[in-house]
């Protein structure tokens, strides 16, 4: 089994690679419905949109407090073809200068060993929520 992660962009997360990946995430709109938010952002970080049978997994809160609601999909995503929305930052700090970074840098298929090193730690318990779902042993720790 091998799962879908994305690394962030920008200058924050340029260096990082284990630990900082994350599944594709983003905020619902006020009145939009928590499955199509997941669909948009899906499209608007990789340019590619997915189907399929989509299966809740249980929500989880991110360190940072933020709650993420996420799915389990079967689709298939060329990794190497990702186009990502961007974002403006002061670049450097404080030096008044702004620049557009993507969204997302890059993305791939890890295994489950290799994702849960390369996942958020507070992310990583979506993957024993994966296999719950799939109907698989989660993985001791």
């Amino acid at each position: 089994m091998e799962v879908f992660l994305v690394h962030p962009g920008g200058p924050f997360w340029a260096r990082r690679d284990d630990g900082a990946w994350s599944i594709c995430k983003g905020e619902a709109g006020p009145d939009e419905i928590a499955l199509d938010a997941a669909r948009r952002e899906f499209v608007e970080e990789t340019g590619q949109a997915i189907d399929g049978e989509f299966r809740a997994l249980p929500p989880l809160r991110q360190a940072g407090g933020k709650r993420v609601l996420a799915w389990a999909v079967e689709a298939g995503v060329d990794a190497g073809a990702i186009v990502s929305n961007h974002f403006e930052l002061e670049w450097p700090p404080r030096s008044g200068q702004r620049r557009r970074f993507p969204e997302v840098d890059r993305a791939g298929w890890f295994g489950l060993d290799a994702a849960r090193r390369k996942l958020l730690a507070s992310q990583r318990p979506l993957l024993d929520a994966l296999l719950q779902v799939l109907g698989a042993a989660p993985r001791p720790d």
